[in-house]
């Protein structure tokens, strides 16, 4: 069994499952501002309530799968992108102090500033979000010990500035369709109203940051080629003997993608959400996809001439590590899945504002 190939999928596995959980939640606080009463306001914040912190918890999990399945990358990357990850974490901070502040004053300044920050934070999440996946896909200047070379990285550079924007965008698309199922009456009909702009932005960043790829970065589509595997060293012939379904994999995934972007408006406008928002978490899903097969097998490029790439097998620990992994993932993950399709089942319907709301 090869664990490191388990697990580079697994970690993948973890930050789908943020994308696409934390990513509507996200959506709602990126649209917060654009709603003007504060009973709506309250709404918006009480439809993610009883899940947004549970939806968090994806992301703690990818983090420390990858810090025990792979140190090396945990610790060149997040030597690297030091910047953005503490960006990312106050502005989660702040996320989470709005929604339990705002409400406790019933001053107009109070709740504005704290709606602001509400905004501002899932805004800045987003984009530190996009911009980090961007910065992966470039790849960052490492020593043969693979310890990043300080000093080196531009991390606001257009290629990923354009990608955090792109993620913005689709967070936005993927929260006003969530709320779509938990808005009425006056607010749920305003909301419709947003689709059309949002979509059509979605849409203009998902053509940009495609193109951009293929002319920036056109060994993403390699892995999708039907050939043979030449990114990492010999002895990994395993790996070569995946390359037909991987690049099968490939353009399933591209297709899919498609696919879901042409059903998202067909079934909004039908106010069929759930088949919107299975679209929505198609597409993410199948964005992120897209990138890890184009990386794989490795988990972080070299960008200095003859520079050693970190893959799943020199970047990993030791077999036994993985194993023991694997097993405690078993066990682990049902109960997280298990959790969240609990809390998702109570709270379903739509939201209501009462005295134990925020």
């Amino acid at each position: 069994m090869d664990y490191n190939l388990i697990w580079y999928f697994g970690v993948g596995f973890l930050l789908i499952g943020y994308a696409i959980l934390d990513g509507f939640d996200l959506g709602v606080g990126i649209i917060h501002l654009f709603t003007k009463t504060d009973h709506d306001r309250r709404v918006l914040m009480n439809s993610i309530g009883p899940v947004w912190d549970g939806n968090e918890v994806w992301l703690i999990t990818a983090g420390g799968a990858l810090f025990a399945a792979f140190p090396e990358v945990y610790a060149t990357v997040f030597s690297a992108f030091y910047l953005p990850f503490m960006i990312l974490l106050v502005s989660l901070i702040f996320r989470a102090v709005s929604l339990e502040f705002r409400s406790k004053e019933k001053m107009r300044w109070w709740r504005k500033t704290w709606d602001f920050m509400f905004f501002f934070g899932s805004l800045s999440v987003t984009f530190c979000f996009g911009l980090l996946i961007g910065n992966s896909v470039r790849g960052i200047p490492m020593t043969s010990a693979f310890e990043y070379i300080y000093g080196s990285t531009n991390f606001f550079n257009p290629y990923s500035i354009s990608m955090g924007f792109f993620t913005i965008s689709m967070f936005a698309l993927h929260g006003l369709i969530y709320l779509g199922f938990k808005t009425e009456d006056e607010l749920y009909v305003k909301l419709r109203k947003l689709f059309w702009p949002i979509f059509i932005v979605f849409c203009g960043l998902f053509v940009l940051v495609s193109g951009f790829t293929i002319m920036q970065h056109p060994w993403m589509l390699s892995n999708f080629s039907f050939g043979l595997i030449t990114s990492i060293g010999p002895g990994h012939d395993l790996l070569r003997q995946h390359q037909i379904l991987i690049s099968v994999l490939g353009w399933l995934v591209v297709i899919l993608n498609v696919m879901a972007v042409m059903n998202i408006p067909r079934m909004f406008v039908r106010e069929k959400y759930g088949a919107a928002f299975v679209s929505s978490v198609l597409l993410i899903a199948g964005l992120i996809s897209v990138f890890a097969l184009g990386l794989f097998p490795n988990l972080v490029f070299n960008t200095l001439a003859n520079g050693h790439n970190i893959d799943i097998y020199n970047g990993a620990s030791t077999p036994s590590t993985l194993r023991t992994m694997l097993i405690m993932g078993a066990i682990g993950i049902p109960f997280v899945l298990s959790y969240t399709i609990t809390i998702y089942w109570v709270f379903r319907g739509k939201t209501t504002i009462d005295e134990a709301s925020y």
